[in-house]
Formats: C-alpha cells, structure tokens, sequence
C-alpha cells in the first residue's frame, strides 16, 4: 500500500481516538461535578433548564402534583448483588437516599433513615439507597450492618444514575441527597443535606398524604 494511501487511514484512526476521549472527557466532568459537592450542604437550584419547583427555608424543594417529572431508570446491581429496578415499586411512595460509607453527613443520618423506614414500611413506603463513589461493595455493607440498614441499595460507584436525572427538575447534587417519589413514579420532593429524623418525616408526609 503506498504512503498516500495508509495516510487517511492514519488520519481516520486519530479522529477516532480524538472522539473516544472527547465522549469520555464530557463523562468524566459530569461524573465530576457531582463529586465536587459531595459532603456539602447542597443549593437550592435544579440546575438548568425548567425549575418548576420551590424550595423552603428547610431546604426541602418540592413539586406539586401534576407537575412533576418522572424519576429516570434506576435499575441495575445492588450492593449484595442482587438486581433491583425501582420502577418494580411504582405504587409505593420510594424514598431514595444518595450515599457513601466515607461520607460524615450519610453516617449522622444513617440511623434517622432506617428507623423511619421502619416506621412506614406498612404505610406503602419503600426506602432505596445509591450507594456512590465507593470503590468497592465491602465498605457499603459495612456501613449497613453498622447502622442496621435492611432496605437495598443500588452500587453506583461511579455516579452514572444520578446523571440519567434531568438538568432543571429535581436531581441530586450533593451527597447525601434524598428524593420522594410518588406513587406514579414522579419525583415530589429533593432535599440536598442530611436530615435529621423530624425533617424526613416532614419530606415524607405530604407525599405519603396524597390521594
């Protein structure tokens, strides 16, 4: 084959080469973005877009009925292995909870969430975590036999379902996060902090309230 002829075909393999890291580059930012909030107070913002959404002086945002987004595919492994898709809980008012085994806020919270769990599982009340930026299962399933978590949580170690939220409607920004979602599967409510057991019931009871 003559130069002229292996020259495009070098010039076709570095475009390629150049797209890859491009599509990994705009990844890598998104997915970094979102750690460089973790373990903070949070905003009050949707990002952009829509902010069809009013946030309190509690820092719980909330959305009316009606309004609402649907929450995106949360499916995948949990940290015990098992397969667990959220949309399987459509029906429920489902609690999500952003985590880390390494993040202060998730430990002070750790036991409000398990304890109100407990407290509404027979109300129709399901509770979901994504555990985040662990890098490997062992440290989460430490955390849960530590704090007594039996609800699953998804392992999510590199924060690819926070970003199948949409920019401008309710998604986590921080970790810790915390989402109510609906009994039609719409997002109602975010919060961007830790909470204490007095404000997660607080969260919870509007939506758990609806008809």
């Amino acid at each position: 084959m003559s130069a002229a002829c292996r020259a495009p075909q070098r010039l076709n393999r570095t475009r390629s080469r150049s797209r890859r890291r491009a599509v990994l580059a705009t990844a890598g930012a998104a997915v970094a973005a979102l750690a460089l909030s973790a373990c903070g107070s949070g905003g009050t913002s949707g990002g952009s877009g829509r902010t069809g959404f009013i946030t309190g002086k509690d820092g719980i945002a909330t959305v009316k009925k009606g309004e609402r987004d649907a929450a995106p595919d949360l499916s995948g492994t949990t940290i015990d292995g098992k397969k667990l898709d959220v949309a399987d809980y459509k029906g429920k008012v489902v609690v999500i909870n952003v985590w880390g085994s390494w993040c202060p806020p998730c430990r002070a919270e750790a036991a409000n969430f398990v304890k109100v769990a407990a407290d509404t599982a027979s109300k129709g009340v399901q509770f979901v975590g994504i555990n985040t930026r662990d890098t490997s299962t062992e440290p989460a399933r430490a955390f849960e036999k530590q704090y007594g978590v039996t609800y699953p949580s998804l392992y999510d170690p590199s924060g690819k379902l926070m970003l199948r939220f949409k920019a401008g409607t309710l998604n986590p920004q921080a970790i810790p996060s915390t989402l109510i979602i609906d009994r039609d599967g719409k997002i109602a409510a975010r919060t961007l902090q830790a909470l204490s057991e007095e404000k997660l019931r607080g969260m919870l009871a509007p939506v758990l309230a609806e008809k």
